[in-house]
């Protein structure tokens, strides 16, 4: 029973998205049905390598972050894995092409590893086009369901979004970052250390970054617009908050949206969709 297998692999796929982000999950839930449990199973994968590489520190991380890249290329040649996590992604990489944005996702992942400074623009500019514009483009591949029309003309939006949603990861992340990973990823900070001139400027990055952004959501088919639309809110709301917070509070506390505001975001976002406001 084949297809038994293949559907508890995108249940656990399911079940991952939800234990680790209520975020995403209350995205992907506005997403249409059609395109719920490849997007489900593209979050359980670069979850799980991300996870490797961020909190595996009492275990040999190299070892499991190369068992769990053999182990995906595996699930690739054999069309089938028995990581459920693996066996769904794998389907998923088939049917939408999606073999060479894995390729330059684990790259980044196992960089990792080892690199703990960007000092440099164009290193900066290469992780986050790895670790996180390659997984929108993965995302896009499935809205547009691989028209290769609709995918260029929404490619680089898409790329600005997923720079938008890393570089406001990065922001909020700086005290897990730098305590725990001894990790520094924006090349404005000195010694790890953020100022209100280096805020300023990143702020002003990301908020470049998501004008462009917008200009894709409203251009997405309808089977993905609601829920990308209503990430893009949360995480507009998580960079206002962001600068509206001093830089030694940003150092020491991981900045958050409570849950009512949340439920605020979702309401607007079905308003303005329901009224082609989008």
């Amino acid at each position: 029973m084949k297809y038994l297998f293949d559907s508890s692999s995108f249940d656990c796929s399911k079940l991952v998205t939800k234990s680790y982000s209520t975020s995403f999950s209350m995205g992907i839930k506005l997403f249409s049905p059609t395109i719920r449990p490849a997007i489900y199973a593209i979050y359980g994968f670069v979850r799980y390598a991300d996870e490797i590489v961020d909190s595996f520190h009492d275990y040999d991380q190299e070892e499991l972050f190369n068992e769990f890249e053999q182990e995906y290329y595996k699930s690739v040649e054999r069309r089938i894995s028995l990581n459920p996590i693996l066996n769904a992604f794998q389907e998923i990489v088939h049917k939408y092409g999606l073999q060479r944005y894995v390729e330059d996702f684990m790259d980044r992942m196992r960089m990792d590893l080892d690199k703990k400074d960007y000092t440099s623009r164009k290193e900066y500019e290469n992780y986050i086009y790895g670790s996180a514009d390659v997984v929108g483009l993965m995302c896009l591949r499935v809205f547009v369901n691989n028209d290769e029309e609709k995918f260029l003309k929404l490619k680089d939006y898409a790329m600005h979004l997923g720079s938008a949603f890393q570089k406001v990861n990065f922001l909020r992340d700086l005290k897990q970052d730098s305590e725990e990973l001894g990790r520094s990823y924006f090349p404005q900070l000195k010694d790890g250390k953020l100022n209100e001139k280096a805020k300023d400027k990143i702020i002003a990055e990301i908020e470049g970054d998501f004008k462009e952004a917008y200009k894709g959501i409203v251009l997405l088919p309808l089977e993905g617009k609601l829920g990308v639309y209503l990430a893009y809110l949360y995480y507009q709301r998580l960079l206002k908050k962001l600068k509206n917070t001093d830089c030694e509070k940003i150092m020491n506390e991981r900045v958050r949206i409570s849950n009512p505001l949340k439920l605020l975001l979702l309401t607007k976002a079905v308003i303005r969709f329901r009224f082609n406001y989008i």
